[in-house]
């Protein structure tokens, strides 16, 4: 058996209390009514992969964003709760793409999504460096994509 000294123990737990930092998101959960059409809109933003279906494949689907080591989520939960969702006091998703011109086209254009969502200003130049779009995903959900310049 082996044992430290209660000073050797007290500096490694100072060392790891002070490193217990948060250093990235790993998902985030949208509560959705319609988890077909959300599917629909998300599959086709480019980087977004489908990487899980519940069996049910109306309760739960997870999108993975990966960028070199770095992985995130997006999860889709379906509401259980008539259809009832609080997404007016959200917030907003910011997902930063490489050209935010094209990927507002390529939404734009497709037929199908110009159905779901909601486009809510073309791309524009901000103030705190990004040109960016916003959008309402079909439960409401404001996202916006962007692109530092």
């Amino acid at each position: 058996m082996c044992t430290i000294s209660r000073e050797v123990f007290n500096s490694l737990r100072d060392v790891y209390a002070n490193n217990m930092e948060v250093f990235q998101i790993s998902a985030v959960t949208l509560k959705v009514s319609d988890m077909k059409k959300s599917l629909l809109f998300y599959s086709k933003i480019p980087g977004l992969s489908l990487r899980y279906r519940s069996a049910n494949i109306e309760s739960f689907s997870s999108f993975e964003i990966e960028n070199g080591d770095f992985k995130s989520y997006l999860n889709l939960e379906l509401s259980v709760k008539e259809k009832v969702l609080f997404t007016s006091n959200f917030g907003r998703i910011i997902f930063h793409t490489n050209n935010v011109d094209k990927l507002y086209l390529k939404l734009k254009n497709d037929k199908e999504l110009s159905e779901i969502i909601v486009f809510e200003n073309e791309p524009m130049n901000a103030t705190w460096g990004e040109r960016f779009f916003h959008v309402k995903d079909p439960d409401g959900y404001e996202l916006s994509f962007a692109t530092p310049i």
